[in-house]
């Protein structure tokens, strides 16, 4: 049986003369929390728009849940969860409305909508507020709302694309404690970051810089193979080296 949730084998994106994501390869066990850090226009962000199935590959090849990016992206989008970088519920419905918006587009079967949104409410924490226009929320509670919506119909692969991006350090790790359920429910999470601290709430990492993945492994293989002590100082040291290298 396939334990692998992701398989990427040198995919490829250019825009014109411009290489975004160039020949990145790694895999992603079902299960695992997968960090993808890098600084911004690393190429984080249009990797996981082509395994979203959102964006076709100039070339190579990758599969998400089984399913082939550049002939099943139907198939794929159906068994994911995707959360964007700018927050997409609507702004002018309250809480409760935007949860059962989304349990319609995602097709969740009408006897478990109320369980579904009862399950959102009480893991987001904000079954207080379900009568709240969603403007009300500060950014971290927004966040907590996006992605109970991204998990309605119960996808098993989620891609958090900068998730905590613009929230306060206090509201980050809140979100984190609610990754980590999700990951102990089973689900795989592929998240994006440019916030190296959240390298050490992954169980494994990639660091992407542009366009290229410059180091994989666990945060402690990175730091033990580095010598270094942090995530941050780790990846300063690997932007550095690289540097050098097309100097």
């Amino acid at each position: 049986m396939n334990d692998k949730a992701v398989v990427i084998d040198n995919l490829v994106k250019t825009f014109g003369s411009f290489t975004a994501v160039d020949h990145v390869s790694l895999e992603v066990s079902k299960g695992e929390i997968f960090g993808f850090l890098g600084p911004n226009g690393a190429g984080k962000s249009t990797t996981i728009r082509m395994l979203c199935g959102l964006l076709s590959p100039t070339s190579g090849k990758a599969s998400v849940h089984g399913f082939d990016i550049a002939t099943q992206a139907e198939d794929i989008r159906r068994n994911i969860g995707y959360m964007s970088q700018k927050f997409s519920l609507y702004d002018d419905l309250t809480i409760e409305e935007n949860i059962e918006f989304f349990t319609g587009i995602y097709g969740v079967a009408r006897d478990k909508r109320e369980a579904r949104k009862d399950y959102v409410l009480e893991m987001a924490g904000i079954r207080e507020r379900r009568s709240s226009l969603t403007r009300e929320l500060s950014g971290g509670w927004k966040q907590r709302l996006a992605l109970g919506c991204a998990i309605l119909h119960e996808p098993p692969i989620l891609f958090l694309d900068e998730p905590t991006s613009g929230v306060d350090p206090i509201a980050r790790r809140s979100f984190w404690d609610l990754i980590y359920q999700l990951s102990e429910a089973g689900h795989t999470v592929f998240v994006s970051t440019h916030y190296m601290d959240e390298a050490e709430y992954c169980h494994r990492l990639a660091l992407m810089y542009k366009g290229r993945i410059i180091a994989l492994g666990t945060p402690k293989e990175l730091r033990e193979h580095s010598g270094l002590p942090s995530m941050e100082e780790v990846f300063v040291h690997l932007i550095e080296e690289e540097d050098k290298k097309a100097a």
